[in-house]
C-alpha cells in the first residue's frame, strides 16, 4: 500500500452524493405538496463505470451438445451500479495491506508497552472530555531516526528471515477487524421485537418470546490466533444483527506453487505481489473472505475522507452473480462472452481475452500468466477483462438449486456459513474464467464455484457500488 499521502489523494478523487440540510416540508396553502430535499447527481467513483439498470436472461441461452449444456435461461432485472473498470490490482490491494500495517504500528506507538506516545491516538476532544479513541493518521510514523521505544514498536511487526537474515513484514499479524450490520435479517418480520408485528393474521397465536438468531463474532486469543464463532441466542437488541469479522489480509503468495504441481513457479511466489513490475496486474491468492474485508475497508476509507457526507455513500461490495453476468454480457441475451460471437479471437487474429489458447500453449495470446489489467479491449459497458485474466469472486453463495431460490429482481442468494457447517456449505460463485482456462471456461454465461477460504493464483475480484438514483434504464 502507499503512504498516507496516497490514501488522502485517493479519498479526495472519489466523491459522493451530497444532500442539502435545507428541507422544504411543503404544506403551502394547506395542500400536501411533499417533503422536498435537494441532492446532487452522484459523480463517477474513481476507476469505475456505470452499468445502467436493465433486464436479460442469465444462464446459457442455447444447447451445447459438445459440452452437454442444456439451455436454461432465467429472466431477471438488476438495479444500476458502479463497477470497477478493471480487476483490483496488486497496487490497490497493497494499499489495503499497508494501511493495516500502519494502523497496527500506530496502535503500538501509542501503547505504553511500546512507544507510549499519546499523540498517535486521540482519546479526548478539544475540551479534554473523553471520547471513543481513534488513531491519529496526521502524525507520521517515524520510519527514519526513531527513538529506541519507537523502533521497538515498529520492529514488532517485522520478523527476520531465518534463511536470508533479512527483516521482513510479518504477514501473520496483519489482521483486519470489521463489523457488518445485517440489515436483511434485521428487516425480516420474524425478527421484530414487537411480537404483534411479526404476524399480521390475528387468528395465528404469536409468542411473546423474542425469536432466536445467529450472529458471527471473532476475537484473537492469547496465542494470537483468530477465533471465529457463530453464536445462536435469543434476540435481545439490534446489536445481535451486528456481525464481527477478523481477517488476515495478506494474500497467499504460495498459491503459485500449490496450484501447479511439478512446475517452477518460485519467481511468482517471491515477486508477483512484491515487485513493482507487477503493480498493475490483478491481485491473486485472495480469498472470498479477504475480498469482502477489502470492500469494507474501501468503504470506510472513503467515508472517513468525506466526513458527514460519507453517511450517504452506498458500500463497496462484491458484485452479485446476476450483476456480474449482466455486466459481462452487456445485457445481451445472445452473448456467451463479453463480445459477440463464439470465438475468443478476431478475424485479424487478435485475442479478445487472456486465456489458454491451446494445449500447453499459454503464450499464443501474448501472455504466460496474468496480464496487466486493461490490456484487452473493454466490452460495450466499458469494463475490462470480464473473460479470462483472473476468475472473479461474487458475493453469491453456491448451491445446486440456486436458480430455484432467487428472486427475479436483483437476484441474490447469501449464506453465511457457520464454523461448524459442512465444508460444502462454504462454496461461493466465481465467474469469468482465467488465464489458465480454455475458451469454453471463460464464457460469461457459465458459473463456477470455489470455497470461500481458498486462495488461488487464478482468482481475483473487483468491486461494485449501487448507484443512488438518477439512472436511466436499458430497454
Amino acid at each position: 500500500m502507499k503512504k498516507i499521502v496516497s490514501y488522502i489523494a485517493l479519498g479526495l478523487m472519489v466523491t459522493s452524493c451530497a444532500f442539502s440540510s435545507k428541507t422544504s416540508f411543503g404544506g403551502e396553502g394547506g395542500e400536501v405538496t411533499g417533503v422536498r430535499g435537494t441532492a446532487m447527481n452522484e459523480p463517477t467513483p474513481y476507476g469505475m463505470v456505470l452499468v445502467s439498470r436493465g433486464s436479460m436472461k442469465v444462464g446459457p441461452n442455447q444447447d451445447d451438445s459438445l459440452w452437454n449444456i442444456k439451455a436454461n435461461p432465467n429472466g431477471m432485472s438488476v438495479e444500476s451500479f458502479w463497477m470497477d473498470e478493471t480487476e483490483i490490482t496488486n497496487s490497490k490491494y497493497k494499499q489495503f495491506v499497508f494501511w493495516v500495517r500502519d494502523s497496527i504500528i500506530r496502535e503500538r506507538l501509542a501503547d505504553p508497552a511500546y512507544g507510549g506516545d499519546e499523540d498517535f491516538k486521540i482519546e479526548e476532544d478539544k475540551e479534554g472530555n473523553p471520547i471513543k479513541p481513534y488513531l491519529n493518521w496526521k502524525k507520521p510514523i517515524p520510519w527514519r531516526n526513531p527513538t529506541e521505544d519507537e523502533q521497538r514498536a515498529i520492529a514488532s511487526l517485522y520478523r527476520q528471515n531465518m534463511i536470508t537474515g533479512v527483516w521482513e513484514l510479518d504477514p501473520t499479524q496483519l489482521n483486519y477487524r470489521y463489523e457488518i450490520y445485517n440489515l436483511t435479517e434485521a428487516a425480516k418480520r420474524k425478527n421484530r421485537f414487537d411480537a404483534t408485528r411479526r404476524i399480521y393474521n390475528t387468528d395465528i397465536p404469536v409468542s411473546d418470546e423474542n425469536p432466536t438468531i445467529s450472529k458471527d463474532t471473532a476475537y484473537v486469543n492469547d496465542n494470537g490466533d483468530i477465533v471465529r464463532e457463530t453464536i445462536t441466542r435469543q434476540l435481545s437488541s439490534d446489536f445481535d444483527f451486528l456481525n464481527t469479522y477478523i481477517v488476515n489480509v495478506y494474500p497467499d503468495t504460495t498459491a503459485w506453487i500449490n496450484d501447479f504441481e511439478n512446475a517452477y513457479n518460485e519467481p511468482y511466489t517471491r515477486m508477483y505481489f512484491n515487485h513493482p513490475g507487477y503493480n498493475d496486474y490483478p491481485v491473486v491468492g485472495v480469498s472470498w473472505e479477504q475480498a469482502n474485508a477489502f470492500s469494507h475497508w474501501r468503504t470506510d476509507y472513503l467515508r472517513r475522507s468525506l466526513g458527514r457526507q460519507g453517511v450517504y455513500i452506498e458500500p463497496y461490495r462484491l458484485p452479485t452473480e446476476a450483476e456480474w453476468e449482466y455486466a459481462a454480457r452487456t445485457g445481451v441475451n445472445e452473448n456467451k462472452y463479453p463480445w459477440a460471437g463464439d470465438l475468443p479471437i478476431s478475424d485479424s487474429g487478435c485475442f479478445y481475452a487472456n486465456l489458454k489458447p491451446g494445449e500447453g500453449n499459454y503464450i499464443k495470446d501474448g501472455n504466460l500468466i496474468t496480464s496487466r489489467v486493461g490490456t484487452y479491449e473493454p466490452n460495450d459497458f466499458g469494463v475490462y477483462d470480464m473473460a479470462g485474466n483472473v476468475s472473479e469472486w461474487t458475493s453469491t453463495a453456491y448451491t445446486e438449486s440456486i436458480d430455484k431460490l432467487t428472486s427475479d429482481i436483483n437476484p441474490e442468494y447469501r449464506y453465511n456459513s457457520a464454523k461448524e457447517d459442512p465444508y460444502r456449505m462454504k462454496r461461493k460463485i466465481v465467474r469469468g474464467g482465467s488465464w489458465k482456462d480454455i475458451a469454453h471456461n471463460v464464457r460469461s454465461d457459465l458459473r463456477q464455484w470455489e470455497y470461500q477460504n481458498e486462495q488461488r493464483s487464478y482468482i481475483g475480484f473487483r468491486c461494485v457500488r449501487t448507484q443512488i438514483g438518477f439512472a436511466k434504464g436499458r430497454k
